[in-house]
């Protein structure tokens, strides 16, 4: 229960755990979790690393991806996903929230919410989701200041750099924005919205010993290809930034048309996580046994435990040190 419990956390930083999966053979796949509840659920299918997309956490607040959020939003969310799960989340930082001491209290604010990585963006305010048309970039040279007040504000957050500038200064100014990037200090880059495998192989071949990130997000630019074809092709990540939002939405589209045509959700109860399901994700049974261990009071062995003035009221040990309460009962109020 990494939520409560700081036994049951990872002794290494969320960082150096993302940098750990980096070194390993393979390529690693972080699906996106827009809530504590989906990256329970991702844990749980064997994900080892998380997503926190931009795009899922403004429409989640009923929002466009325009660059609204704050980041005392992001970090609300980031602090669900990090404390439910216990993963390294890779999170979205957009622009960066201004310019360069902008950025850099964006690190802070998402290191100390307990975030593994950030990808900052070359784009313009009011940015648009990478797949869309007429995106606004800054200068190479602006983004590289970006980076560089990322890299020195953290302690061992993966930088990870995006640039959008393929669609307008061809694969060819991306490729050298990235290596720029790089310069400055970025750890991995993330090149957005290549629209063919032939894009996606000149790039990785540009960049020889710079970890890669693909997005393999639905209805944009990018043809649909596996973490397998990906890798493949020269990259070590791969983020389906928006799945889990997509999926949700949808279902609770189609139970809010059934209420509304039938009166009752009785149809949809067969697409219902069950409530010994849901229990079962949130691990209710450890909560609770958490809840009584809590409770339940502890007498040193040296010292006998005093007596209570009356039934079911506290009572302290007769040391200032090591002063315990006694329970009260669950079914009594407090006195």
């Amino acid at each position: 229960m990494p939520y409560l419990v700081a036994a049951d956390l990872p002794a290494a930083s969320p960082g150096a755990r993302l940098r750990e999966l980096l070194a390993r053979p393979g390529i690693v796949r972080l699906p996106g979790a827009h809530n504590g509840m989906a990256a329970l659920q991702a844990k749980r299918a064997g994900f080892e690393a998380l997503y926190l997309s931009g795009g899922a956490m403004s429409a989640s607040l009923g929002l466009p991806d325009l660059g609204i959020l704050t980041v005392e939003d992001v970090t609300f969310f980031l602090r669900q996903v990090t404390r439910a799960s216990g993963l390294p989340v890779l999170v979205d930082g957009d622009t960066g929230y201004g310019e360069a001491l902008n950025v850099m209290n964006m690190v802070r604010a998402f290191e100390a919410a307990g975030a593994a990585a950030v990808h900052l963006e070359d784009q313009l305010l009011p940015k648009k989701c990478g797949h869309l048309n007429d995106k606004r970039l800054a200068t190479a040279d602006d983004m590289a200041l970006k980076v560089a007040a990322a890299v020195k504000a953290r302690r061992d957050l993966v930088i990870v750099a995006r640039t959008d500038a393929a669609a307008r200064e061809g694969l060819d100014g991306a490729i050298a924005r990235a290596h720029q990037y790089v310069a400055a200090g970025a750890d991995v880059i993330f090149p957005e919205a290549l629209t063919t495998v032939d894009m996606f192989r000149e790039f990785a071949a540009a960049m020889p010993g710079v970890p890669l990130l693909a997005n393999m997000t639905e209805f944009g630019r990018t043809p649909q290809l596996t973490a397998g074809e990906f890798e493949e092709l020269g990259y070590k990540i791969v983020i389906w930034p928006v799945s889990s939002l997509r999926v949700a939405n949808k279902a609770q589209e189609e139970l809010y048309r059934a209420i509304a045509r039938d009166g009752s959700a009785a149809s949809m109860i067969p697409r219902m996580q069950t409530r010994a399901e849901l229990y079962d994700v949130i691990d209710l049974a450890a909560y609770e046994a958490l809840d009584a261990s809590i409770v339940a009071t502890v007498v040193p062995a040296a010292e006998a435990a005093p007596a209570a003035s009356a039934e079911g009221s506290l009572s302290t040990a007769g040391s200032s040190e090591g002063t315990k309460l006694q329970a009260q009962p669950k079914d009594e109020p407090w006195s």
